[in-house]
C-alpha cells in the first residue's frame, strides 16, 4: 500500500492478492453468470451467492485475520444496516472472536435474524449511519473492541477487491464493470484490482437518485453528504450512506471512470429481471448495477463486454413475491 493523497491509503494490487490468499476456502469463488435483455448479453458476477448472501464478507473475513490474536481477544465491533453486520458475524465466528453488531432499529429482519443466528451481539439504534457509527464508537472505547469499519479500512477494500481479480480471470476481455456503490468499499477494491491490471477496462459506479451522493462527490470533487432522511427512502437499504469514506473517496478519484444513479423504478425493474434465475436473485442494493445497464445504456461507455456486480441477495421475501407477483 501506499499513501495518496492527503495522506490516506492506497490499497495495492499486492494488498488485494494478499488478501485473497487469506480469504481462500472461507468466502466462495463465484461465477460469473449470464442474463439476457433487448438482445444484449450482461454478464453478472454473483455476490449474493457468498455464505453470507452478499460480498462483504471478503472484505470483512480479511480484516479480522489480519488482527493479532490480542486484538482478536479484546473482541471487534462493527455498525451496519445488515450485510456487513452479517460479514463480520460470520467472520467473528470462524476466527473464535466476539463480535458486537450496531444495528438501526429499522434494519430488515432477515438481516437482522441472520446477523444474531451467527452468535452476534446485537444492538439496536436509530436508522441514521452516523448514529450506530457513534454508538459503535463509544462502546469500543468503553470495552476495547476493535472496530471492523464497513467500508473505509485499508483491510476491508483489499478484501473486496478480491471479486476484481475473479472478473479478470473469468473474463479477460472485459471492458467494462458496474459496481454498486455505498460507502464505497467494493468499487474501490474492485477498481484498484482491474485498473492496475487492466488500465482500459471502465469502471462505474451506480447508486440510487436518492442516494446519489458518491456521483456528487465525484462531479464535485470533494465529499458530499445527504440527508439522512432523503437516502431512507430508497429501496436499497444497503447502500444508504449519506456520504463515502475519505479512504474510499480518493480510491474512487483516482480508478473510477464514472458513477451514475438509477430511480426506485428502474432498481425495481431490474431486481425482477434477476429474480428469473435463482442464481441471481438480487437485493434492491444488489440489483442497482443491472439496472444501469438496462435503462442507462447512453450514460455507459461503451461495450461488448459488460459485468454487472450482484452485491447481494438478502431480499425481503415479501418483496421477493411482490417482485414474482
Amino acid at each position: 500500500m501506499f499513501l495518496g493523497s492527503r495522506n490516506t491509503t492506497i490499497v495495492s494490487l499486492s494488498d488485494i492478492q494478499d488478501a485473497r490468499a487469506r480469504i481462500d476456502g472461507i468466502t466462495v469463488r463465484t461465477p460469473l453468470l449470464t442474463v439476457e435483455h433487448d438482445g444484449r448479453t450482461l454478464y453478472l458476477k454473483p455476490e449474493n451467492l457468498q455464505p453470507i448472501g452478499a460480498f462483504k464478507l471478503r472484505g470483512a473475513y480479511n480484516k479480522i485475520a489480519s488482527l493479532t490474536d490480542a486484538e482478536r481477544l479484546r473482541g471487534v465491533i462493527t455498525y451496519s444496516s445488515g450485510n456487513h453486520a452479517q460479514g463480520v458475524a460470520y467472520a467473528a465466528r470462524a476466527l473464535g472472536t466476539k463480535a458486537v453488531i450496531v444495528m438501526p432499529r429499522n434494519a430488515p429482519a432477515i438481516k437482522r435474524d441472520a446477523t444474531a443466528a451467527l452468535g452476534a451481539e446485537i444492538v439496536l439504534v436509530g436508522p441514521s449511519g452516523i448514529e450506530r457509527q457513534i454508538k459503535a464508537e463509544e462502546l469500543a472505547a468503553s470495552h476495547g473492541y476493535v472496530i471492523v469499519p464497513p467500508y473505509d479500512d485499508e483491510k476491508i477494500i483489499a478484501g473486496q477487491g478480491t471479486a476484481g481479480l475473479e472478473i479478470l480471470e473469468d473474463l479477460p476481455e472485459v471492458e467494462l464493470v458496474l459496481v454498486p456503490v455505498g460507502g464505497g468499499g467494493l468499487i474501490s477494491g474492485i477498481s484498484t484490482a482491474i485498473k492496475l491490471s487492466k488500465p482500459e477496462a471502465k469502471i462505474v459506479g451506480v447508486e440510487p437518485e436518492l442516494a446519489g451522493d458518491a456521483q456528487a462527490s465525484f462531479r464535485a470533487g470533494e465529499i458530499v453528504k445527504f440527508p439522512a432522511d432523503q437516502v431512507l427512502q430508497t429501496c436499497a437499504d444497503g447502500l444508504r450512506a449519506q456520504y463515502i469514506g475519505t479512504m474510499t473517496f480518493e480510491h474512487i478519484r483516482r480508478y473510477v471512470d464514472d458513477i451514475v444513479t438509477v430511480t426506485e423504478d428502474n432498481i425495481m425493474a431490474a431486481a425482477r429481471l434477476l429474480a428469473a434465475n435463482p442464481k441471481s436473485v438480487a437485493e434492491p442494493s444488489g440489483a442497482v448495477a443491472t439496472a444501469a445497464w438496462m435503462f442507462h445504456r447512453k450514460s455507459l461507455p461503451e461495450s461488448k463486454f459488460t459485468v454487472a456486480v450482484i452485491s447481494g441477495g438478502n431480499i425481503d421475501p415479501v418483496l421477493l413475491k411482490q417482485i414474482h407477483s
